[in-house]
Formats: structure tokens, sequence, C-alpha cells
């Protein structure tokens, strides 16, 4: 027989556990900015001095070709950054629909961009959702890096380093879900997160 991987109602016996909501919890949502801070800090140095390194002229030096061309990096990395968002909550979304979810909600809540639904899902369900964005981009725009060459390795690194710092809610709702016991549900709305168990 199959496993079922999500529900569209909470099975008989099941009651919540635990709740996660980063914005009413305030020392939560505070703890996981500040390790988002820390990943990002610590992808910045080596890349600060690598790049540091690699740049001789100063920006009175730069030819007016040279300064187009930062000015071209620059308005695709913005843009990079928020095509990156949507394709984050994208992934979340394409992989609650290969689990069995029939709608998926999106929206942004002013501080966080999210996909949710009002289903239930067993644990490894869950846990894949939340990795599959960081493990998906984070492949492509390794081989992105590996492929631009030098003149675009930064611009494409600097969203790797958001691809991984900003999936620090996600690294943390794994971390907590993987403590918790196999047979739990988890219902994800996309702002907040309700845990039930037997």
């Amino acid at each position: 027989m199959k496993k079922q991987h999500v529900y569209e109602s909470l099975p008989a016996g099941y009651r919540e556990i635990e709740s996660i909501d980063l914005q009413k919890n305030k020392k939560l949502a505070f703890i996981v900015n500040a390790i988002a801070v820390v990943i990002a800090v610590l992808m910045v140095i080596p890349a600060v001095g690598a790049l540091a390194s690699s740049l001789n002229l100063s920006l009175s030096e730069l030819s007016d070709g040279e300064l187009r061309g930062m000015l071209i990096k620059l308005v695709v990395l913005v843009a990079g950054m928020i095509v990156y968002l949507i394709l984050h909550e994208l992934v979340h979304g394409i992989t609650m629909k290969i689990f069995g979810t029939k709608k998926v909600k999106y929206g942004f809540t002013g501080l966080y961009a999210f996909a949710g639904s009002d289903d239930y899902y067993d644990k490894p369900s869950y846990i894949t959702i939340a990795l599959a964005p960081i493990v998906v981009w984070g492949i492509v725009l390794l081989i992105l890096n590996i492929t631009v060459g030098h003149d675009w390795f930064w611009v494409v690194y600097l969203i790797q380093i958001i691809n991984i710092s900003g999936a620090a809610g996600d690294l943390y709702v794994t971390w907590k879900m993987s403590k918790l016991p196999p047979d739990i549900l988890v219902k994800d709305i996309g702002v907040s997160m309700t845990v039930y168990g037997k």
C-alpha cells in the first residue's frame, strides 16, 4: 500500500504539540535572523578577501566601459535577488504539489515571502519541502559560479549567499522537526506552522 504524505484534514488521534510563528514570536525571529546574518558573514569573509585581491583599480581609475559594466552587474544582482526570492517560494510550492497538495498559497508579509497550504504533511515530506529551495538553487548557483567566469562570479556568489543565509528559517524548522517523533504531521500556512502528534 502506498504511504500517504499529505492529508487534507487532520487524522483522528492527533493533537497539537508545538507551533512556530516567526511573525508573533519576536525572540525566535531574532534568533533565526541572527543565524542568517552569521551564515552570510561566514560566506562573505573569504569572498571579501578574494575580491579585494582581484581589484587593483580604484573607482577613479576605471574607464567608462568598466563603470558601465559594474553598473550592469549591480542591476543584474538586484534583479537576480528579487527573482531568486520568487523562485525560492515557487520551489517550496512545487514540492508541496509533488507530495499531493492541491492548492498552494503564496504571499509576502513585509518581512517574509512564503508558500503555504492548509494540508498536513508527514515529517519526511515536510523536511523535503523545507530544504528543497536551498538544495535546488544551491546546485544551480554552484553550476553557474563554475561556468560564468570571473566577471560574473561575484554576482552569482552574492545570490548564493542570499540562498543559503536566507534559508535560515528553513534550516531552523528542519532542525526542529528532526528532533520530533517520526509520526508527526505539520501544517504550514506560510507565516506559521503547527505540529501535531499522536
